[in-house]
């Protein structure tokens, strides 16, 4: 039987797991199928959640959360399952068995591409700067743990998958200076936020633009696993990929 790992980074997008308090650096079993890890942003926290999860027992992992469009035809609530991660110069597979099945069971109005997915060691907050990702690594999308979790999985011989919505389209990133008052699961220092508008460094309008953003990103998320289940069909995976 496989029990699948899920690495999420953002408290938004464990929510859309569970709808249990999940502890920062935590492991949380959801069910006989399914651990879940709140790891906050970064490669480096996410490595670590998914050496945990290894000790735990966990057979299989998945990333899962949201990234950034580096293809311009992307917009909000995409759906990437990408068939590599871009790790440094590192280019590491996921199992396209488990990827496939899992897109099969996805409700057809959801758009899904099978690109690549890159990662980066910081927030790309600039459009200039995903395009230019965008032509070095040939991805359609950016996030900052899939290609830490796809290494631990890879040297531990098991299964790995991404799933990864679309949250900010290419024209529009958040702002650095906004950087600064998110803490490391996603959560805003208010008082920090406070002081940025008031002089003006983020505007009204940037947060609601993410907020929308945000919105269509978990709903997507949800949809997943409303289709595939918390495990992500780790039942049938047990079955397809042993």
């Amino acid at each position: 039987m496989y029990v699948t790992g899920l690495v999420t980074a953002l408290r938004a997008e464990a929510s859309c797991v569970s709808s249990m308090r999940v502890p920062l650096n935590e492991m949380v079993q959801i069910n006989d199928y399914t651990v879940l890890c709140l790891s906050g942003m970064g490669a480096e926290a996410a490595r670590i959640a998914a050496e945990e999860l290894l000790r735990q027992g966990v057979t299989a992992l998945a990333s899962f959360g949201v990234a950034g469009a580096l293809d311009p035809c992307l917009k909000p609530g995409d759906l990437v399952l990408p068939g590599v991660i871009i790790h440094s110069t590192d280019q590491l597979p996921v199992n396209v068995t488990w990827r496939d099945r899992l897109q099969r069971l996805l409700p057809t109005d959801i758009t899904v591409i099978n690109g690549v997915l890159t990662d980066s060691a910081v927030p790309v907050t600039d459009e200039n700067a995903k395009r230019d990702l965008a032509h070095v690594t040939g991805a359609c999308a950016v996030d900052m743990e899939s290609g830490a979790i796809a290494v631990v999985a890879a040297e531990a011989g098991i299964p790995f998958i991404a799933v990864r919505v679309i949250v900010d389209p290419v024209q529009f990133s958040p702002p650095q200076a906004l950087l600064g008052a998110v803490y490391p699961d996603g959560g805003v220092n208010s008082l920090h936020l406070m002081a940025l508008l008031l002089k003006r460094s983020v505007h009204l309008r940037t947060l609601m633009q993410m907020g929308v953003g945000m919105r269509a990103a978990r709903k997507t998320l949800s949809r997943v696993i409303q289709s595939a289940g918390v495990g992500l069909d780790s039942q049938e995976t047990d079955r397809l990929i042993a």
